[in-house]
């Protein structure tokens, strides 16, 4: 495994380091998917389900309503009810309304799904250090805080701009990001 611009048979340059590191990105995000998908699949859950399960699980026996599993998402899903109904369906997810405000659904991991997490948590662990294998532990950190600072931006754009679709706008370049990018 080479370059991204190897590994996607790019003959031309990138037109902006951005570009390729946007790229390498997406690239190694879909690999990355792909390797916990794995894990995943074969107890009948996706990654997405798989995350909402976790979150559950994190919220405790007194659950969470419908939105704010949604925040909570690593992957935001506009079909959130329907990912619910399919958890719920298989056993994994229970819902009530709740006492305080009936407008709201309270969500909760069955004790089936605690089971199916408990099973789960080692391998995907096993996956999660198998995939990062190649940075070592101050790498990997690093890792981390440069990610949490490309979030931290577009999260400013897009509040504000209002949208995310209106946070896709070029902001003002900045090559202390790229220098740090190349390093």
């Amino acid at each position: 495994m080479g370059s991204i611009r190897e590994e996607i048979k790019q003959t031309r340059p990138f037109a902006s380091l951005a570009t390729e590191a946007v790229l390498t990105l997406l690239r190694t995000a879909d690999q990355v998917r792909a390797e916990l998908a794995a894990v995943v699949d074969p107890h009948g859950i996706t990654l997405q389900q798989y995350n909402v399960l976790r979150i559950l699980r994190g919220a405790g026996p007194r659950g969470l309503p419908t939105l704010e599993v949604a925040v909570r998402m690593i992957e935001k899903s506009p079909g959130i009810t329907r990912l619910l109904d399919r958890l719920q369906a298989k056993g994994l997810v229970s819902r009530r309304r709740c006492p305080q405000d009936r407008r709201q659904v309270l969500c909760c991991a069955t004790s089936r799904a605690l089971s199916l997490l408990g099973r789960l948590d080692r391998p995907m662990d096993e996956a999660a250090a198998c995939a990062l294998l190649p940075l070592d532990r101050r790498s990997a950190a690093r890792l981390v805080r440069l990610l949490d600072s490309v979030r931290a931006q577009a999260a400013r754009r897009e509040a504000a701009l209002g949208s995310p679709a209106a946070a896709t706008a070029a902001p003002p370049r900045d090559r202390r990001q790229e220098k740090e990018i190349r390093t």
